[in-house]
C-alpha cells in the first residue's frame, strides 16, 4: 500500500508541475508523420509539398536543425516577391493555404539552382526560410521526408496533399 501511495504522490506532483508550466509557457510542438521514401519511390519534390529538411542552422546542442517548410519554387524557376505576392516565372502564385493576408516585403528575382529548392514557411511573417541568407535555397539531398499528416496539436490535425496551382 505504501508503494501505491508513493506512486500516487509522484503522479500528482508531476501533474501539478505540468499545470504550473503550462500556465506560464506554451510549448509549440507539432507531431508529424513524414514519408522518408516519398521522393525515392514516388517522384520528385513538387511545389506545394511540405517537407522536413536538415538545415545549416544549429540547435541548442550544436546539431543541424530540422526545419518544416513548403516548397515554393523548383530548380530552374525564378521566384520574386512584389507587393507581398509571390511570383514564379512572372506568374502570381495563388496560395490558398496561407493563414493570413499577403506577406510584407519585397524580394528581387532569384533563379533556383539545379538540385535545389526554394522553401517558405506558411507563417510568412516570422518564418526563417529561403528568403533568409542563413537558410537560402536548400539542397534536395537534405530532405528528411515529405509531411503527410499533422497529428498534434489535436485542434489542427490535417493531411497534406499536393496543391493545385493551376486552378
Amino acid at each position: 500500500m505504501k508503494e501505491i501511495m508513493e506512486w500516487v504522490k509522484d503522479i500528482l506532483l508531476a501533474v501539478v508541475i505540468a499545470a504550473v508550466i503550462l500556465a506560464f509557457f506554451k510549448p509549440i510542438i507539432d507531431y508529424l508523420i513524414t514519408s522518408r521514401q516519398a521522393y525515392r519511390l514516388f517522384g520528385d519534390p513538387q511545389r506545394g509539398d511540405v517537407i522536413v529538411f536538415k538545415s545549416e542552422l544549429l540547435d541548442e546542442n550544436e546539431k543541424p536543425k530540422n526545419l518544416i517548410k513548403r516548397i515554393i519554387a523548383l530548380p530552374g524557376e525564378t521566384i520574386e516577391i512584389k507587393g507581398g505576392e509571390v511570383y514564379i516565372d512572372g506568374q502570381m502564385l495563388q496560395e490558398d493555404y496561407l493563414p493570413g493576408e499577403a506577406i510584407s516585403g519585397e524580394m528581387d528575382a532569384v533563379t533556383v539552382p539545379e538540385g535545389q529548392l526554394f522553401v517558405m514557411g506558411d507563417n510568412r511573417e516570422c518564418s526563417e526560410d529561403s528568403r533568409s541568407p542563413r537558410v537560402g535555397t536548400i539542397e534536395q539531398s537534405t530532405i528528411v521526408g515529405k509531411v503527410i499528416v499533422r497529428l498534434y496539436p489535436f485542434n489542427t490535425i490535417k493531411t497534406f496533399k499536393g496543391v493545385d496551382y493551376e486552378s
